[in-house]
This record gives structure tokens, C-alpha cells and sequence, in this order.
């Protein structure tokens, strides 16, 4: 992988709240905390979203204590984008404009939720014209009720986004094939 930008979705307090409902994958913000210091190590853009939300009752919004980023998240990042819409490309600032002026043209997509902001976000960065890995295994999502009334389980979703986005918006893969294609670190001054 050449020089790539990490991009952490909505990695936020608020998603630790029953609220949401039964979720999955428990191991997503160790592996996205993995993958944050393999960026850092690097010296590759970090850009942290965070998600401002508008709704009435969400934990996200800006008032509430769940709006907060994880605590391993908190201070890093090369810049951080705000939004209240699905795709970290429709917040403040422009990511496309701060990516372009980075000369950035590869970008890599983790956080919450994968079938929302996180497979919105990597759809965005393909149609701008990124070349797009999406790290499933660094997402997670929530059961989600569908229009005739039955449950369709956050695993059952991630999939779905997996065959959503694999091939025609982005590069699927795990956490690991994504660690063991990063070129060593350049050795500190």
C-alpha cells in the first residue's frame, strides 16, 4: 500500500449506548486502535469523523456525552471532520479538498456503523475517485428492523456491505491483510 489515509468513522461514546439495540463484533475498535498507531507509525493521515448528530434522541448529539470519540482516539488525527449526514465527505472541513491538498489518493475506511456512515463514506471516496480498502473487520454495526417488521442481525448486515462494496467501490479485506501489506516504518531521526 502507498502512502494511504486512515479514515475512522464516528468511533464515539454514543455507540456504547443500549439505545442502538444488540450489536456485533466486539474486537472492532481494538483492531481500528491497531491500525491508528500502524498510520501513526508511518507518518500517514489520520482524519478522525465524528458524527454531530441531529436527531432528538441520539447519544451523538453535540450536548450529550456520548458525542465524545473513544478515549484512545482523543487528540490524534491529522484533522477531524464533523458531520451530521452519512459520509465523512458531507462534513466540516471538505474532506475531499483537505485529502486532494495532502496529494492523497488512496484511502482506507474503518469505524461504526458499517452498513451506514462507514460503507457511505467508502462509496463517496470511489465516486470522488479514491482507491478505497474497506477493513470490515475494523467496523461494527447493530441488529437493524426491516420494513416488514422482522430483525436483520448486524452480522447479516456487515455482510451485506462487504458484497455491497467488494469490487465495485473498494478493496474488502480484514485488519490483518491490511497490517501485513504497510511497508515497514521509516526509522525515527
Amino acid at each position: 500500500m502507498e502512502t494511504t489515509a486512515l479514515i475512522v468513522v464516528d468511533v464515539q461514546l454514543g455507540f456504547d449506548d443500549p439505545y442502538w439495540g444488540p450489536g456485533n463484533n466486539p474486537g472492532a475498535e481494538e483492531r481500528i486502535e491497531r491500525l491508528v498507531r500502524a498510520w501513526e507509525e508511518r507518518g500517514w493521515p489520520l482524519v478522525v469523523v465524528r458524527h454531530d448528530s441531529v436527531e432528538p434522541r441520539s447519544p451523538l448529539r453535540p450536548d450529550r456525552p456520548g458525542n465524545e470519540l473513544k478515549p484512545f482516539l482523543r487528540g490524534r488525527g491529522a484533522v477531524t471532520v464533523s458531520k451530521h449526514m452519512h459520509s465523512a465527505f458531507h462534513g466540516t472541513p471538505d474532506l475531499d479538498q483537505w485529502l486532494r491538498a495532502q496529494g492523497v489518493e488512496r484511502v482506507a475506511v474503518t469505524g461504526i456503523t458499517t452498513n451506514h456512515c462507514c460503507e457511505t463514506t467508502a462509496r463517496v471516496a470511489s465516486d470522488l475517485g479514491y482507491d478505497v480498502t474497506f477493513v470490515w473487520d475494523a467496523t461494527r454495526t447493530f441488529d437493524r428492523g426491516a420494513p416488514d417488521g422482522s430483525v436483520v442481525a448486524a452480522d447479516e448486515l456487515m455482510m451485506t456491505t462487504r458484497t455491497n462494496l467488494a469490487d465495485e467501490f473498494a478493496r474488502v479485506v480484514d485488519t490483518e491483510t491490511v497490517l501485513a501489506d504497510l511497508p515497514s516504518p521509516a526509522p525515527a531521526a
